[in-house]
């Protein structure tokens, strides 16, 4: 017969079991269903106006003959990864700060204005970023009327509006997946650090910053992988000067209904999510140090 307490584990175990398959179901339906119906479309083709079950190779050959489909790859990556390097930049100081040198007692009250953004619909700060950046905008007004601008500085409708909306958003995401990392550094480890006659700075560079990396990596990678599928933030505030992989797969649905060619975008947008995943996989992992 089965001890107690091996019973209750079993049934522990068993209850687990079950308790996933909902989880799993949803997976299913609403993740790899819907990817594999995209991947089966993209080797379709539009015949005539119609989508037809046509095996090919010819959708992916177009895509990388046509220059203008991979430029748009290109631009999401580059504006991607300079959005992600800025917000880490801008992050990890924060966090840092709000780690070490705030007390805890303050620590979650200043959580708190870190969350605002989040507070604020998505679209919302994005038009109100035009607000401020525009011809009409405020620095624009401030700067000319104190005479130091003749002509109003060209800052919206651009890439560099573009980084600037997502720098604003993703800072304080990341600034919250660092924190929590850093906040798991047991503070014995600086003490016993500085009593064997480490500097701060050797501290920094020898304790904290490596155990703190995978807090880095888990934020940077969020931030990549919803700031290279983002269609609204580079459309207001790119003002679609320059196409980027979610705007060209919106205009192949929109106005050529073009849904191969589209899938076979998403796709190639898949791909460089999953290269970037195996890139920083040992990273993504949030231990108790």
């Amino acid at each position: 017969m089965l001890s107690k307490a091996r019973l209750t584990k079993r049934k522990g175990f068993e209850f687990t079991r079950w308790a996933v398959h909902p989880a799993l179901l949803f997976t299913f339906l609403f993740f790899i269903l819907p990817l594999l119906a995209m991947l089966i479309v993209s080797f379709w083709q539009r015949i005539g106006g119609k989508l037809t079950a046509t095996w090919t190779f010819a959708n992916y050959n177009k895509f990388f003959s046509k220059d203008y489909l991979v430029e748009a790859l290109v631009n999401s990556v580059e504006v991607t990864l300079t959005a992600t390097v800025i917000s880490v930049l801008i992050a990890y100081p924060l966090a840092y700060i709000l780690a070490f040198r705030v007390p805890v007692r303050w620590q979650r009250f200043v959580l708190i204005f870190t969350i605002l953004p989040f507070w604020t619909a998505y679209v919302v700060r994005s038009y109100s970023w035009l607000l401020v950046i525009s011809e009409n905008g405020i620095i624009n007004v401030i700067m000319t009327s104190l005479g130091l601008i003749d002509q109003p500085l060209e800052m919206a409708y651009s890439r560099g509006a573009t980084v600037l909306g997502f720098v604003h958003f993703f800072t304080m995401l990341m600034t919250l997946t660092i924190y929590a990392n850093l906040v798991q550094i047991k503070p014995t480890y600086h003490k016993a650090a500085a009593d064997l006659g480490a500097s701060p700075l050797q501290i920094f560079f020898r304790i904290t910053l490596p155990l703190s990396i995978p807090g880095v990596a888990v934020g940077a990678f969020i931030t990549f992988v919803i700031a290279i599928g983002d269609y609204i933030n580079p459309q207001i505030l790119g003002g679609g000067n320059e196409v980027l992989i979610p705007q060209a797969i919106i205009l192949q649905v929109s106005r050529a209904a073009n849904f191969p060619m589209a899938s076979v975008m998403s796709v190639m947008l898949m791909v460089v999510v999953i290269v970037v995943y195996f890139v920083s996989a040992k990273h993504l992992k949030m231990e108790r140090v």
